[in-house]
């Protein structure tokens, strides 16, 4: 029975933790382009680009060229 409870609760956890992990490096790569996190979701707020973190995350690894392009974007749309 307390498997099923701490099963349960690890499910919501790895949510959480994925979450933190996203914005860890999404915050790395933005600071290596000149800006945080904080103002580089804002400016995607502003500018209506609709990434989520899991996206910008694999972004921020993958490719940096695109992410670099996705933050000047977001930084133009002040």
């Amino acid at each position: 029975m307390k498997a099923w409870v701490y099963a349960y609760a690890h499910r919501k956890r790895k949510k959480r933790d994925f979450r933190r992990l996203w914005i860890a490096r999404i915050n790395a790569a933005a600071r290596q382009n000149g800006t945080s996190y904080s103002r580089l979701m804002h400016g995607l707020k502003n500018a209506k680009v609709a990434l989520d973190r899991k996206i910008l995350s694999d972004l921020a690894i993958t490719d940096a060229g695109t992410f670099t392009q996705i933050v000047h974007a977001a930084g133009a749309s002040k």
